[in-house]
């Protein structure tokens, strides 16, 4: 029996066994978890001159780069282009006609660059005629069948283990996450709530527009396909404000695409925390930031040295990067 416990304190010592009796057990130890635990200590303690009601401690994660990888492009344009290749037997124009051809040529990177319209129209093109129902079930269907065309993992293990412990955490100490993503709301809600735990009801991004139809006494709403709300940038403060009605008191993200997000959460009274997750790890993931055209992180990282913003040095600070 001694001879197990020396062997484990050893492993633990060397980091080749997580203590999961801690908290945030695939993180390092170093300045970033420290700052996460500090700042939920201070705003969860009654006595403390920080603390938060628990129905004010909301807490918004952008997806695409901070809760699940975005590189070699965004998981939904790989969708959205299966989408296009199954439908083009129904669709013979689209042999010929941009952005379309270049799909289904292979060309997804001349596919959504062609125009400036090209995405929403291939976005369209996977979602329009379908209802609520339907794409839920199409979307259900392509996350158990497709696989990443780097690891040949399924999309759903393409999440990040450090922020899995996260948002666990988080909610083990009264907190509401809601994940605020750029990302189609209609892709995202089918697995959320089984990825990552969060709910439908608690996922904020971009919307198409639909309509009500009544057919043969059969009610639906229907995706009409045009874009009704980008939730980026800019729209993601008012994509917050619009479906959840408060203003948060910690957020995480990590491109430019997250700043104003990062920003309105700041700004706020009392404690405010803001995250930002630095893709820094070539041999587990990725390394990108300031030349990247996915996930581009420029601004937002001069932004956050000035406002003291917590950045994690994924390549230093996290012991694992995805599930095993």
């Amino acid at each position: 029996m001694k001879g197990l416990v020396a062997l484990v304190t050893l492993l633990l010592s060397f980091g080749c066994l997580a203590d999961n009796s801690q908290p945030l057990p695939s993180w390092q130890d170093g300045a970033s978890r420290q700052a996460i635990l500090a700042f939920v200590e201070r705003v969860t303690d009654p006595a403390s001159a920080d603390h938060v009601e628990r129905s004010a401690r909301i807490a918004v994660f952008d997806n695409d780069g901070t809760l699940w990888a975005e590189q070699p492009i965004y998981f939904q344009l790989l969708f959205v282009a299966d989408r296009v290749r199954a439908q083009a037997e129904d669709n013979p124009a689209w042999k010929t006609q941009e952005p379309f051809a270049s799909v289904l040529k292979g060309d997804l990177a001349g596919a959504f660059s062609s125009s400036h319209e090209a995405p929403i129209q291939l976005i369209r093109a996977s979602q329009t005629g379908l209802d609520t129902d339907a794409f839920d079930q199409v979307v259900r269907d392509w996350m158990q069948t497709a696989r990443h065309p780097t690891s040949g993992k399924p999309f759903t293990r393409m999440i990040y283990q450090p922020m899995l412990e996260l948002l666990e955490y988080l909610e083990d100490n009264g907190f509401k996450n809601f994940i605020v993503s750029g990302g189609g709301i209609d892709f995202m809600r089918p697995w959320t709530e089984s990825v990552y735990g969060i709910p439908p009801e608690r996922v904020v991004g971009s919307r198409v527009a639909k309509q009500l139809e009544v057919q043969n006494g059969v009610v639906r709403v229907v995706h009409e396909g045009t874009m009704e709300f980008n939730d980026d940038k800019e729209g993601k403060p008012v994509g917050i404000s619009q479906h959840i009605g408060r203003r948060p008191i910690a957020a995480f993200g990590n491109s430019d695409g997250d700043l104003q997000m990062l920003q309105w959460t700041t700004a706020g009274d009392g404690a405010r925390f803001a995250m930002i997750v630095r893709h820094s790890d070539a041999d587990r993931e990725w390394a990108y930031d300031r030349e990247s055209d996915i996930g581009r992180l420029d601004k937002a990282l001069d932004i956050a040295e000035e406002q003291g913003w917590t950045v994690v040095d994924m390549k230093q600070e996290w012991k694992q990067i995805f599930p095993e």
